[in-house]
């Protein structure tokens, strides 16, 4: 029917309708409950009851209802000239008894505008709410760890419509509407359904599907302020220097890492082999001949994956890959912290990428960024229009070196918000672990502040202890749903215990980075050889704490930026004495307790410090120098493996042993590095200097040929072929209070490894 009904039929507004200022404020995009104005709304009085009918498009000129089966259409009165429509059917036209709720699927609105348009659509106010009670109840907890199955934009059937449902936190919000193309950005347009008290904004979007590009319109009431924002929970989004939100389903990548995940899930890592290859996955290679593109993640599964496998890594770790608007900040500068970044490809793509990874044995962790989020306006900060994710007070919500904001750790929702993060990696990408970054700047609340900048917490100390009780309820949480899986932490002071469990006090990590051995250890290493003897403590001294916690041996992407210089360029000394001075380090590094990583390039020397926009220097596997310094990391990694006890006891004292730790006038370290079977163990002697040392004498257990199984200077790896022809026997000359002992000549900037056999 193409004609408006009679009065008896359809209700026209009155001269003093009460509904006219809350359509004032629909039409204006003000009403903090649209779904009490819109959608179908039975009125008047018993046994006189009606269904009005109303809906809002701006622009539209002419509205009708669609309704019931054979269809029959009622033109709508326009009750507000922004285009707000109504008509309001007599029950027995309805079909339906009064006061029951209306299906969605009854009736349709047809909508026409100037220039004859029409567009027929399923009306969003016509749904009930999808958020359960009890989910509102868990969010408000900060329990619900699985948010982000709520919260954010999920494809679903609801009353068996099609269509996306949206949510976000918003509590000092007047008005949240979704916006994107499918209704050209006006926030007028689909306003959300607040949840009370709760702060959670919901809708239903009929017919929408993945793919489809939104925000939030945020509408503060805090001085009306508008906010348009990227979705907290989306999946997706555009890659810079858009940042609108991209709806993705996630959910139907057929995983074939079954034997892995089963495997993980008993398996004990800190007591098996652990070597980290840490990369930018913008940065390892670069396709040149498409203009110096990234490689996607599936070019990366093709060509990263193989060369780890052969290099022997057991691990990669991923600069962070959440979605980060700024190619500067590495992805250090999360927006979206559930959003794989669109620069090299799909979530379906990243899945891929892991799935190859496990499918060869490979284990796959990711740097995660809790302890800060940048300022821009599309991302958390002053989310809806107050300081939600953050501490209002500067001197606890403001990160000064970095000139971010500081999650605010004492608020349920924002706890949850980050655990749920932590989950979803591991649940939905099957990540193997997360390296927490900034750790430090989480657990006291004067990092980096001056005196009179920071506040004190409720007993006066430094100590940030809503950041504690979250490190500490993550910890525990993530290891509960997932065991097998790691949490490492860069900490770089001397909090105690980071890595022991927290029923006994600690923050419950796994691992933690030993960034006092990487200093000393690179600071050491820069002295001339001349002078490294006056220098003997600052290798020594890692050894007084090495069984404090469970650690990693980091040489990462921090020491190799900004200035710093690649290892090789930190070495002193002539071209040849930077190389064996590197070779040195490695060896050094993998026979020292503690799991090992490694940054990109480090294994080839690369000269060039990284960058963001390059790459690694591949055509250095053509030079002699660096192809040594390839074949040996790709050797003391597969050493790593295979030798127990460079694995099995890192960290204690079990599994270590002083030979000689005094020799400083000959910057000689000499010790035992032993298995779980304690007859089961590695001779490390380590040359600091130059000079070639013969007959160089060290005690040892056990009788028997003390195979060479290493030695950086091996011309295998381009260094002098300084050596003992393959191993020496051990004569029974009493040396540092052992009955045996084994003369050796020691190569020179050189660490060599000896195994005994038995006679």
């Amino acid at each position: 029917m193409d004609k408006p009904k009679s009065k008896s039929e359809i209700a026209a507004p009155p001269a003093q309708n009460p509904l006219a200022r809350e359509l004032e404020l629909i039409a204006r995009g003000e009403h903090s409950d649209p779904f009490g104005v819109l959608g179908p709304h039975w009125i008047g009085d018993q046994g006189k009851k009606s269904l009005a009918i109303r809906f809002f498009r701006p622009g539209a000129v002419q509205g009708a209802v669609i309704w019931g089966k054979p269809a029959a259409t009622y033109l709508a009165l326009q009750i507000h000239p922004d285009g707000v429509f109504e008509v309001v059917l007599p029950e027995a036209k309805t079909g339906l008894t009064a006061d029951q709720p209306v299906k969605p699927e009854a009736y349709r609105l047809r909508l026409t505008f100037p220039d004859g348009h029409r567009l027929e659509t399923i009306d969003a106010y016509a749904f009930p709410p999808v958020l359960t009670d009890y989910d509102l109840y868990l969010f408000g907890e900060g329990t619900h760890y699985l948010k982000y199955e709520k919260l954010g934009a999920h494809v679903r059937e609801v009353d068996g419509v099609s269509g996306v449902h949206f949510a976000v936190w918003a509590p000092n919000a007047k008005r949240v509407s979704v916006v994107g193309d499918f209704n050209l950005w006006d926030g007028r347009v689909h306003a959300m359904r607040g949840r009370g008290t709760s702060g959670i904004w919901e809708i239903f979007v009929p017919t929408l599907k993945d793919g489809e590009v939104y925000k939030f319109e945020i509408l503060s009431r805090m001085g009306n302020q508008v906010g348009l924002k990227s979705d907290p929970y989306g999946f997706s989004g555009e890659l810079r220097p858009k940042n609108a939100s991209i709806v993705r389903s996630i959910d139907g990548y057929e995983w074939k890492d079954k034997t892995w995940i089963d495997a993980r899930t008993t398996r004990d890592w800190l007591h098996s082999p652990l070597s980290i290859y840490e990369l930018h996955a913008g940065a390892w290679r670069r396709n040149a001949a498409e203009g110096n593109r990234w490689l996607t993640y599936r070019e990366l599964a093709a060509e990263l994956i193989p060369y780890v496998k052969q290099m022997g890594y057991t691990h990669i770790e991923l600069l962070p890959i959440m979605e980060h608007p700024l190619d500067l900040s590495w992805g250090y500068q999360t927006v979206g912290y559930f959003a794989v970044t669109s620069r090299y490809g799909t979530p379906t793509d990243f899945m891929y990428f892991v799935d190859r990874c496990h499918q060869e044995d490979i284990g796959v962790l990711l740097d995660w960024t809790p302890a800060h989020f940048p300022r821009d306006a599309h991302g958390l900060g002053y989310f809806d229009g107050t300081h939600l994710y953050e501490h209002a007070d500067p001197r606890k919500g403001e990160q000064p070196d970095w000139g971010t904001f500081v999650f605010n750790y004492g608020r349920n929702e924002v706890q949850n918000f980050l655990i749920s993060n932590a989950l979803f990696w591991i649940d939905k990408y099957h990540l193997d672990g997360l390296r927490v970054d900034a750790v430090a700047s989480m657990l006291y609340l004067d990092y980096s502040r001056k005196p009179g900048e920071w506040v004190p917490n409720q007993f006066g100390g430094r100590e940030n202890l809503e950041a504690i009780a979250f490190l500490k309820h993550m910890n525990e949480v993530l290891h509960t749903r997932h065991p097998g899986a790691l949490t490492i932490a860069e900490e770089s002071t001397s909090w105690p215990a980071v890595s022991r469990p927290t029923y006994v006090g600690g923050l419950g990590f796994d691992l933690k980075w030993n960034m006092g051995w990487m200093n000393d250890t690179l600071k050491y290493f820069a002295f001339d050889p001349l002078y490294r003897q006056y220098h003997h403590n600052e290798l020594t001294f890692s050894m007084i704490y090495a069984f404090h916690e469970n650690f990693v041996l980091p040489l990462s992407h921090d020491e190799v930026v900004h200035g710093k210089r690649t290892l090789l360029e930190k070495m002193p000394g002539d071209n040849w004495q930077k190389f064996a001075n590197l070779r040195l380090l490695f060896g050094y590094m993998y026979a020292h307790p503690g799991k090992k990583l490694l940054f990109m390039g480090g294994e080839l020397a690369q000269r060039d410090e990284f960058w963001e926009e390059g790459s690694v220097d591949w055509s250095l596997e053509n030079s002699p120098p660096h192809r040594g310094v390839q074949r040996l990391v790709n050797d003391l990694n597969h050493l790593h493996t295979s030798e127990p006890a460079l694995f099995q006891v890192d960290f204690e004292w079990s599994g270590f042993e002083w030979i000689d730790a005094n020799d400083a006038t000959g910057s000689i370290l000499s010790f035992i590095r032993r298995a779980k079977n304690p007859d089961d163990f590695v001779v490390v002697i380590c040359n600091f200097t130059p000079v070639v040392r013969g007959d160089y004498r060290v005690g040892v257990p056990t009788a028997g040929y003390y195979r060479e199984i290493l030695n950086s200077d091996s011309a295998y790896y381009e260094g002098s072929d300084a050596g003992n022809s393959g191993g020496v026997r051990a004569e029974p000359i009493p040396w540092h209070g052992r009955p045996w002992s084994i003369k050796m000549k020691v190569p020179p900037l050189a660490a060599v490894y000896f195994k005994p056999q038995r006679d």
